[in-house]
């Protein structure tokens, strides 16, 4: 079992080594472990396979609202990245699980803030924040980021979520970590079409 869960950690044999997955853009900037390439494949494939409103659905801890998440949002929508984000998309007199609902159908694939914040609400509140992660989590659509938290301190919480490939900004910067996210959801490339043909 992969205890820390980080896309961008070393996992064993030669997670560190460099790969290029077949979406990335020849014109990338980043560089991507072998291991997250393998985390990333399956998710990359449904997000491929959905055609929706939004490519992201941002889960976040309602005090990380203004904060990290904001940041989070305008890295992503600095990379032409649509966000399902609840500071914008939520409308005044909007029933919140409803309108949330209709975020995680109508996003390509989600992302989760992993906070301080969102620990806290995992572990004491298993309403809103519980019913989006259940959601996502059901199918291989989810991305989590570590931003002031390891990988070992989600699996004190919720295992199952943790044992999803991710990434940590102790490990890399948020804006390397928004571009590759940009990438999982960018266009097909013409590498990555022949070997989807090929499938």
């Amino acid at each position: 079992m992969r205890r820390s869960g980080s896309l961008s950690g070393s996992n064993g044999g030669g997670g560190r080594s460099a790969a290029r997955p077949a979406w990335q853009p020849s014109s990338s900037t980043v560089s991507y472990t072998q291991q997250q390439v393998r985390d990333l494949e399956p998710v990359r494939a449904a997000t491929v396979a959905r055609a929706q409103a939004n490519d992201v659905f941002l889960c976040h801890a309602w005090p990380d609202r203004q904060a990290a998440a904001n940041d989070v949002y305008e890295l992503l929508l600095g990379k032409d990245v649509s966000v399902w984000f609840s500071e914008v998309s939520l409308r005044p007199g909007t029933d919140m699980r409803v309108a949330i609902d209709r975020g995680l159908v109508s996003s390509r694939m989600g992302i989760v803030l992993v906070t301080p914040a969102m620990l806290d609400k995992l572990r004491t509140d298993r309403s809103i924040a519980s019913n989006e992660l259940s959601a996502l989590l059901r199918r291989s659509l989810l991305v989590p980021v570590m931003h002031g938290v390891t990988f070992e301190e989600l699996d004190q919480v919720t295992p199952t979520l943790a044992s999803r490939g991710g990434f940590s900004t102790a490990e890399e910067p948020m804006e390397d970590i928004v571009v590759k996210i940009a990438e999982l959801v960018g266009i097909v490339t013409e590498e990555e079409a022949d070997e989807l043909s090929m499938k």
